[in-house]
């Protein structure tokens, strides 16, 4: 007796690929645990310089961006992913301890949400799944 093929390409949830970027290694262990635990894949950089040779690499659904990245500005970063046209569709997170950046956040460029430091796990897997979905 011959097994009927199955065709397993129509069951497969593909796992969302979020990317995390903070230049404190504990705060992307503690990100990288709590979202794939979750059930995310996760890649990390501990600073901005590669985020675009990132983003090519591993095209990323949602980026996590830290604002103070030592020689870096988060929020340039996140306005330079929203204005080039390859990246602009994907969802940006900005994540900061010491900026209120309400302002900002009408600005053209903006990042699609804000979480201040320290982040609820709830709240931001809450933010991450809205971002995810309006995606």
């Amino acid at each position: 007796m011959e097994a009927a093929g199955n065709d397993f390409g129509d069951n497969v949830i593909e796992m969302k690929r979020i990317l995390a970027v903070d230049d404190n290694q504990d705060i992307l262990d503690v990100l990288r645990y709590i979202l794939e635990d979750s059930g995310y894949e996760v890649d990390t950089l501990s600073d901005g310089h590669d985020l675009f040779k990132q983003i090519e690499k591993s095209h990323p659904d949602l980026i996590l961006l830290d604002i103070m990245l030592g020689d870096m500005d988060g929020r340039v970063l996140c306005k330079n992913v929203k204005q080039a046209a390859e990246t602009h569709n994907i969802p940006v997170i900005l994540v900061s301890a010491s900026h209120n950046i309400a302002d900002s956040m009408k600005q053209n460029g903006a990042p699609d949400d804000f979480i201040a430091k320290p982040f609820d796990m709830h709240v931001l897997l809450n933010s991450i799944e809205r971002q995810l979905a309006a995606a």
